[in-house]
């Protein structure tokens, strides 16, 4: 149980670091002449948008985890992990290519700002966090208590690291490069879900 709850908050501290969560509000707010404020409102938003469809993905999951459980003995000690460690190595593989979403240059230009922020907020909650959701499949397993628990940390540190990162980003606080961390965030995260497979194998 242990190492289902720490690694899903360093998922979810990854999440919420992650540049393609926030970097497009901050590119189209400023392209929008938008303040600290609008920017940071409309990051809120769009970031509400993302965590419900991806706790709404997961609470699916873990209801088929439940399920799971229940019927076949060694899902939490041996099925359970592997999908962690499979999902993981699909990351590791995958993250050159892994975006949660993109939004064409054409797709907001000569568009008011309501269309705009809608736009955001459509494309956030058609984009869950698939990186997380293994980590609900496993915490069906364990009860509904441990379900609500990763549903409120995974969402608290996810919207909080959103907002944080927007504001140092728009003040010109840190200067990094974005796209690279963008792009290695995949085999961080692929790291992170098989190190916990493996330790889950060991501990359930």
């Amino acid at each position: 149980m242990n190492s289902i709850l720490i690694g899903s908050i360093f998922i979810s501290l990854l999440h919420g670091v992650i540049p393609n969560h926030w970097l497009p509000v901050l590119a189209i707010g400023r392209k929008e002449g938008w303040n600290l404020a609008e920017t940071t409102r409309v990051t809120f938003i769009a970031g509400i948008a993302h965590v419900i469809s991806t706790v709404i993905i997961g609470v699916l999951l873990a209801m088929i985890g439940s399920e799971l459980t229940t019927h076949i003995k060694d899902f939490t000690k041996i099925i359970g992990p592997s999908i962690l460690i499979l999902v993981g190595l699909y990351f590791v593989r995958q993250h050159y290519t892994h975006h949660h979403f993109h939004l064409e240059k054409g797709q907001i230009e000569k568009k008011g700002k309501g269309k705009v922020i809608i736009a955001l907020v459509i494309a956030m909650f058609l984009s869950p966090c698939m990186e997380i959701e293994a980590y609900f499949l496993l915490a069906g397993g364990k009860g509904w208590y441990m379900l609500a628990a990763m549903a409120i940390m995974y969402s608290v540190i996810t919207i909080t690291g959103m907002l944080i990162w927007i504001r140092i980003v728009y003040k010109g606080l840190l200067k990094l490069n974005w796209h690279k961390w963008e792009h290695n965030a995949g085999i961080i995260t692929g790291i992170v879900l098989i190190v916990t497979g493996i330790i889950s194998f060991f501990i359930n």
